[in-house]
């Protein structure tokens, strides 16, 4: 499990490496999809008030791309990150092409889209 930062647009999901210090360049979960593009995202939000629980998950199939390729993709990331707009992300990304959703809502949050809070 890796925490990530995303956009969504419709059906695709992106994810880009960042300008934030690393290890290595040499990314796990870029190797992993380069192996297995079948990857599946969750995203959750924990309060203490349980009425306000949900989470989604995509499951889908990735690919990396080069940052000057993907122009599209990563200005959706910058348009949603402050601090992307401050140090626009540079390094590879991730393309997500979600072939399903699901997900589940405290009975208090059901009556709101879950995709919104994307």
């Amino acid at each position: 499990m890796v925490p990530a930062t995303f956009a969504v647009h419709e059906d695709t999901v992106v994810i880009a490496v960042d300008h934030k210090p690393k290890r290595d360049t040499n990314l796990k979960r870029l190797r992993n999809i380069e192996q297995n593009s079948s990857v599946a995202l969750l995203v959750d939000h924990f309060d203490d008030n349980w009425d306000e629980l949900w989470w989604v998950r995509a499951d889908g199939d990735a690919r990396v791309i080069e940052n000057a390729l993907a122009g599209q993709l990563v200005d959706a990331l910058v348009d949603k990150y402050e601090q992307y707009q401050a140090q626009r992300p540079a390094g590879p990304v991730i393309e997500i092409h979600v072939k399903r959703w699901s997900g589940w809502a405290a009975q208090s949050r059901r009556d709101e889209p879950t995709r919104s809070k994307l």
